[in-house]
Order: C-alpha cells, then sequence, then structure tokens
C-alpha cells in the first residue's frame, strides 16, 4: 500500500510539473557572439574580398590543423603591413602582367594567416600551405620585419610558391618535367644541404621532395629576386650537371608560363622585383 502511495504520489508530482504552466521567453538565452568591424576589416573587404572574393581571417585559428600544434592568431597591428605586401607583390604584379581578370579567376578564396611558427616532426617549419587550390595559409605573420629584407623576400618566396600550387592545379605543366632529374626526389630533403641539392639538378632541398614542389620552387625562386639575381644564383653553383638541370628546368617553367597563359615569366619577373623594391623601402 505504502508502494503504491508513493507511485500515485510520484505521478502526481510528475504531473503537476507538467503542467506547470510558465511564460516562457521567446527570445534565445544564447547570444550569437559579434565583433565589432574594424579599419582592418574594411581594408580587407575593399582590397581583397568584394575585387577578388577572397577572404582574409585572421582572428582565430581553425579547425584544419593538428590540435597537437601549437598555433595562435597574428597580433593585428602586423596584419595590414602583411597584406599590403600581398596586394603589390603577388595581386598588382600578376594583373599588371596577365591582365585585370586573372588573379580573379585563379585564386585561393581564403587567405588563413598565423601568428607563429607551424614545427614539423621532422624539425623543418612549414611557412606556407595551398589547400586545393582555394585556400593559402600563410604562418610567421608576427615575425614579418620589413627591415630584414633578406627574411622578407622569403617570406613573399612562400606567397609566390604556393601561388604556383594553384596555377598548376587548373593547368598541370608537362610532365616531362618530371624526368629532367628522377632519382634526386627523396622525402628526407630536410637532411640535405643547399650545395647537394645545387649539385644534382635542384635550387633548393625542399624542391627534391618531389615534381611539384620542385616546379614551384624553380617558379618562385625566379620570382624573389631580379633576372640578374638568379642568374647569379644559378651560375654560381660549381657542378655543371647540377647547372644545366636547373636550367633546363627554368625553360621549362618560361614555356609553361607563357605557352598555358601567355605570361612572359621574366616580364612577371621584373614586375615583381619592383613591386618588391618599392614594398621595402
Amino acid at each position: 500500500m505504502k508502494k503504491k502511495s508513493l507511485i500515485m504520489s510520484l505521478a502526481a508530482l510528475v504531473l503537476t510539473a507538467c503542467n506547470d504552466k510558465e511564460t516562457l521567453n521567446p527570445e534565445s538565452v544564447l547570444k550569437e557572439s559579434t565583433v565589432a568591424r574594424t579599419a582592418l576589416d574594411e581594408y580587407i573587404d575593399a582590397t581583397f574580398t568584394r575585387p577578388y572574393n577572397i577572404s582574409v581571417t585572421y582572428r582565430y585559428v581553425d579547425s584544419d590543423f593538428d590540435n597537437s600544434r601549437y598555433l595562435y592568431p597574428p597580433t593585428e597591428s602586423k596584419v595590414r603591413p602583411l597584406l599590403e605586401i600581398v596586394r603589390s607583390v603577388w595581386i598588382d604584379a600578376y594583373t599588371e602582367i596577365a591582365g585585370p581578370n586573372f588573379v580573379k579567376e585563379i585564386a585561393p578564396r581564403q587567405i588563413a594567416l598565423i601568428g607563429g611558427h607551424n614545427y614539423n616532426s621532422s624539425g623543418t617549419r612549414t611557412l606556407g600551405i595551398a589547400d586545393s587550390g582555394l585556400k593559402i595559409t600563410l604562418f610567421e605573420v608576427d615575425l614579418l620585419d620589413k627591415r630584414n629584407q633578406r627574411a622578407t623576400r622569403e617570406y613573399f618566396h612562400t606567397i609566390q610558391h604556393e601561388y604556383c600550387h594553384i596555377i598548376n592545379q587548373k593547368k598541370p605543366y608537362d610532365p616531362e618535367f618530371a624526368k629532367i632529374t628522377p632519382d634526386g626526389y627523396i622525402s628526407t630533403w630536410y637532411n640535405v644541404s643547399t650545395a647537394e641539392a645545387n649539385e644534382a639538378g635542384f635550387i633548393t632541398p625542399y624542391s627534391m621532395l618531389n615534381d611539384k614542389e620542385d616546379f614551384a620552387e624553380i617558379t618562385s625562386g625566379m620570382l624573389s629576386g631580379s633576372r640578374a639575381a638568379w642568374d647569379a644564383r644559378v651560375d654560381a653553383i660549381s657542378s655543371a650537371t647540377g647547372k644545366a638541370a636547373i636550367r633546363r628546368k627554368e625553360a621549362f617553367v618560361a614555356d609553361y608560363f607563357k605557352k598555358k597563359w601567355n605570361i612572359d615569366i621574366y616580364e612577371l619577373q621584373a614586375k615583381v622585383e619592383d613591386k618588391m623594391i618599392a614594398a621595402l623601402r
């Protein structure tokens, strides 16, 4: 009987609770977080998003990265100085040589900025990533210092490298390129010195990873300085066979840009160099 009374009491309690009519607030208690737009946001919209349909993310690190990596957003004051050089050295240079629609039609839809280093288990650092032609991630934004011209040129070498990957995805290069130094590609490129890579016919150790990186390294190497500087770099290689292989790769790159895109790579090289010199002043 006590058991029955207890059950009936619990049932009554449940019914009372279910029938207790409270006035509910029709507005959600979960408020969307909003971030006030800044002058930097307006600059990004006017310079990248509206004319080129490129979004720039800098306030957060998205979920594409392994949580074990220590990555953080860039310092906001570092973002615009970087983007101004990106616009000039990359977008404006290509636009002036290849036409106003080139970058509009062939561009990543997102540029993601990361403040610090992206270290790999091998001890190397990743400076940039091109993801499926839709996104370029740039690391070490906080470290950019235009007073260090060599480091700044190396940083924008990364941008030219990643953009080359996107261009190659749109129109592949001649597979014969991979046959110039087929036995030189290795996964442990980071154990090779620059001199050793040059002797084997590669412009940098990283270009030894595979033919895609090789092509992008030749391209970005050419677009990271003047033609005179590039020629001096190649001519300084002591190995005649290594030097000849790099010159063959250079010819493939020049032929690719001319035949596939109607771009004179040497005109583009000169334009990029002019923009870089102006940016470093």
